[in-house]
C-alpha cells in the first residue's frame, strides 16, 4: 500500500446498523508481551490485526517466542517465562507504534542482552526521554539520539533496582514501561501518577497472576515473580468506537449500535464528554471479560452544544480528541479544551494538525499551548492533510457527514495501524467514503 493513500468522502449521509469495531490496541499489545513472558500457553481472541499490534507480535517472534496466528483475531502464544527471551538477530522494527517502543524499552532493559529498537519516520521523531530517563534511575543503559529519540540501543546491565518515581506528566505508556522494568528489578518499583491513566497493564498483570499494589495514585510491584498463562478476549477499542459515536451523533437521523466495547473507567472520557455536549448514548449489557469491563453502546443523533471540557476527563479521552474536535465543530457554541499538552507529542501534533484541518473546512479553531478553542458552525468541503496520523484521518472522514462538499483526506495509509477495514465498515453503516492511491 502506498503511503499516499487518500480518503474521498462525499457530504451527507446517515449512520445506521449494528457493528463491532476492531479489538483494543492497548490490550492487544499487552496480550503479546505478557503472554510471551508467562509460563504456559495463552490463547487470545479479538486480537487487533493492525500494523501496530503486529509490530509487537513480530518483535517477540524475533526474540524466540513461538506465536501462532493471527487468524480471524485468534492468536496462540507459547510463553517462554520472564527470562526466556533471546537476543534478536537484527534491530526490532516497531513501525509507527509508540506503545511498542516505550513498553519494550522497559521490558527489555533488564534482559541481559543487547537489542536495538527502531521505527518509521514518525516514531523516530517522538520523545523517548520520558522513559529512558527514569529507566536510567533503575540502572538501565539505553542510548538514544542526541534529541532523545529512537533508535534506542538497550545494553545489558548486571541488574535493575526498584525506584519510587513521580511522573511529571500523566502517561500510561511511561507507567507501564516502568512497571514492566520492575518485573526485573531488585525490590519494589513504584510509580505515582499526577492524574489517572489507563490501567490495562495493571489489570492484565493481575490476570497473569502477578500482584500489583495500589496506594492512592501510586502503583507498585515487587520484582522477581513469574506470570502464568491465561486466556484473553480483547474488547472492541473505545478509541475506534469514538469515530462512530461522533458520526452518529452529528448526522441527523442516525442510530447505531456498537457491540462489546471496552468500558475501562480510565478510558471512558469520550462518552462522558459527548454526553455533556448533549449526545444520546445508551450503555447496556454491561459485563466483565478477562478483567476488563465491556458493554454495548447505542447512539442516536442529537443536537450537540459546545462545552468547556472538564480537566479531569482529559487523560480519560486523550486519544479520542481528534473525533471530539469534529463533534465540537458541529456543536452549537464554543468548545474549550485546556490541559491537553500531551496531544502535541502523539503521532502528530494533534492540536495543530486538527486546527489546520478544521480551518481548511471553514471552522474557527484556535490552538493554544495546551488545547484548542473551537467555534461550532457549518463545515465546508475541502482538502485536509492527516500528516500520517490514523486518528486524524478517521475523524475528518466523519466530518463529511455534516459538510456541504466533499472532503478529501491525504496520507491515510496509517489508518491500518489501529483500524484495518475502517473504510469498508464505515461505508456499511452509511458513510459515503472511498479510498484511492494517487
Amino acid at each position: 500500500m502506498s503511503s499516499n493513500l487518500r480518503f474521498e468522502v462525499r457530504p451527507g449521509g446517515v449512520l445506521r446498523g449494528d457493528i463491532r469495531v476492531p479489538g483494543d490496541k492497548s490490550i492487544s499489545h499487552r496480550s503479546i508481551m505478557l503472554g510471551s513472558l508467562a509460563w504456559g500457553t495463552t490463547q487470545v481472541e479479538g486480537f487487533l490485526e493492525g500494523d501496530d499490534a503486529l509490530a509487537t507480535l513480530r518483535a517477540f517472534r524475533a526474540m524466540g517466542v513461538e506465536i501462532e496466528g493471527p487468524a480471524d483475531g485468534k492468536v496462540t502464544i507459547h510463553g517462554v517465562g520472564t527470562h526466556g527471551l533471546q537476543a534478536p538477530d537484527e534491530p526490532l522494527d516497531l513501525g509507527n507504534s509508540g506503545t511498542s517502543m516505550r513498553l519494550l524499552a522497559g521490558l527489555l532493559a533488564g534482559q541481559g542482552f543487547e537489542v536495538t529498537l527502531i521505527g518509521d519516520d514518525s516514531l523516530s521523531r517522538r520523545p523517548m526521554k520520558r522513559v529512558t530517563e527514569p529507566l536510567a534511575l533503575m540502572g538501565a543503559e539505553i542510548n538514544t539520539t542526541p534529541k532523545g529519540t529512537a533508535p534506542l540501543v538497550i545494553r545489558p546491565v548486571d541488574g535493575l533496582r526498584g525506584i519510587d518515581y513521580e511522573m511529571p506528566v500523566a502517561s500510561a505508556q511511561v507507567k507501564s514501561c516502568l512497571l514492566l522494568a520492575g518485573l526485573y528489578a531488585d525490590g519494589e518499583t513504584w510509580v505515582t501518577e499526577p492524574a489517572p491513566t489507563r490501567d490495562h497493564t495493571e489489570r492484565m498483570l493481575r490476570g497473569f497472576g502477578y500482584e500489583v499494589m495500589e496506594e492512592g495514585p501510586r502503583r507498585g510491584l515487587r520484582g522477581g515473580g513469574s506470570l502464568t498463562a491465561c486466556d484473553i478476549d480483547v474488547p472492541s477499542d473505545i478509541s475506534s468506537a469514538a469515530f462512530f459515536l461522533v458520526g452518529a451523533s452529528i448526522a441527523e437521523g442516525s442510530e447505531l449500535t456498537l457491540r462489546h466495547v471496552g468500558m475501562n473507567p480510565t478510558r471512558d472520557g469520550v462518552i462522558n464528554i459527548l454526553r455533556r455536549m448533549g449526545a444520546d448514548i445508551v450503555v447496556s449489557n454491561e459485563r466483565e471479560v478477562g478483567g476488563e469491563p465491556v458493554a454495548d453502546l447505542r447512539v442516536r443523533s442529537a443536537r450537540l452544544k459546545g462545552i468547556r471540557i472538564p480537566k479531569d476527563q482529559v487523560p480519560l479521552a486523550i486519544d479520542e480528541f481528534p473525533a471530539l474536535f469534529v463533534a465540537a465543530a458541529c456543536a452549537e457554541g464554543e468548545t474549550v479544551l485546556t490541559g491537553a499538552e500531551e496531544l502535541r507529542v502523539k503521532e502528530s501534533d494533534r492540536i495543530q494538525v486538527m486546527a489546520d484541518g478544521l480551518q481548511a473546512l471553514g471552522v474557527q479553531a484556535d490552538p493554544t499551548p495546551d488545547g484548542i478553542v473551537i467555534q461550532g458552525g457549518s463545515l465546508s468541503g475541502g482538502r485536509v492533510d492527516s500528516h500520517g496520523d490514523h486518528r486524524i484521518a478517521m475523524a475528518f472522514a466523519m466530518a463529511a457527514l455534516r459538510a456541504d462538499g466533499e472532503i478529501v483526506i491525504d496520507d491515510c495509509a496509517n489508518v491500518n495501524t489501529s483500524f484495518p477495514g475502517f473504510v469498508a465498515l464505515a461505508a456499511s453503516t452509511g458513510l459515503q467514503i472511498g479510498a484511492s492511491d494517487e
